[in-house]
């Protein structure tokens, strides 16, 4: 394909400004088609954002003869029915994170997409911000020497009423729905970056609870990986926390230093080693997602490999599952 020309399935939040603009903004790349269930929504997406057409059948806008690729944007429980749409009618797919509701689906969708060409991509899109490109770089480069450890704490206080009664969340922390709850939502951002810069995990374990109650899904979790290249990896989710207690930090160790970074927050990152300290301030993109967007694009003109296989996809899946055992 020379120009590719998208069609989202579920044109709610996220796409207003993490992913949908962005098709656009990308060479040879376009928005051509948006589908929504509620068809005064996906009309009103349409016209604000200049998008030729609207659906509200997601099996019309996949048959649309001028989208030829689909990204699906919609809560996790329907992506593998989608993704097997998109594949049998011959149009390569784009699927947001986690990339289903659970590990068995996960195994479904690696088996389609392994019949259909591995035309199918998950949206870990972090890997690709300027940030974790350079936090990968600087491992590669042994800037703290042999990494040796990984540890990641992430603690947020809890949903208040007004959260909880809003729609958007409430299918967030619906396990029916999105396969857990807010650590279904986030992690897969955190995980897909320590599959990004180490490979594949040996060892994996995990617990988790639901200590707040204010939801089914657990809202604690801790996880813990030793990856094939020997680094050992510890996870603390908490969503429970008290507000002075609240952090979002990951901490890489080495033989001859030590790399600190934000996965969600937007603090400096820090590298100490043997020549001192560096602190590195860099902003995250305007829309979360055209980096891996423009690679996803490459990927389809056949100019690149695929950016973010299911295999890896599935990896996080997989890590997901063992930690919320």
């Amino acid at each position: 394909m020379d120009r590719i020309q998208w069609g989202i399935i579920g044109c709610g939040a996220v796409t207003e400004k993490k992913s949908g603009p962005a098709f656009n903004k990308v060479p040879h790349s376009a928005l051509v088609a948006v589908m929504r269930r509620n068809a005064e929504k996906a009309e009103d997406y349409s016209k604000r954002h200049g998008v030729p057409r609207w659906y509200s059948n997601a099996g019309d806008l996949i048959a649309d003869k001028e989208v030829n690729a689909i990204y699906i944007a919609t809560p996790p429980d329907s992506h593998e029915q989608y993704v097997l749409m998109a594949l049998e009618a011959g149009k390569p797919v784009y699927v947001e994170k986690p990339m289903t509701i659970d590990t068995r689906s996960a195994e479904r969708i690696l088996a389609l997409a392994a019949t259909y060409k591995d035309m199918v991509t998950v949206a870990h899109y972090r890997r690709y911000w300027p940030l974790f490109q350079k936090v990968k770089m600087l491992l590669d480069e042994g800037a703290i020497g042999q990494p040796l450890t990984t540890t990641l704490q992430f603690f947020r206080k809890p949903l208040t009423a007004e959260e909880l009664s809003q729609p958007g969340v409430q299918w967030r922390i619906d396990p029916a729905i999105s396969g857990g709850g807010l650590f279904h939502d986030l992690a897969p951002h955190q995980l897909d970056l320590f599959r990004f810069f180490w490979g594949n995990a040996s060892v994996i374990g995990g617990r988790s609870s639901n200590r707040g109650g204010l939801y089914k899904a657990s809202d604690m979790v801790s996880g813990q990986l030793i990856f094939e290249n020997g680094v050992h990896f510890s996870g603390q989710w908490c969503f429970c926390s008290a507000e002075s207690q609240q952090r979002d930090i990951c901490e890489i160790t080495g033989t001859e230093g030590r790399i600190q970074f934000s996965v969600f927050w937007e603090n400096p990152m820090v590298l100490e080693n043997m020549a001192g300290t560096q602190s590195f301030s860099i902003a995250p993109p305007e829309h979360n997602q055209i980096f891996m967007i423009e690679e996803v694009v490459r990927f389809l003109r056949r100019e690149r490999s695929n950016p973010c296989s299911v295999t890896e996809g599935l990896a996080v899946q997989q890590w997901m599952s063992a930690f919320s055992s």
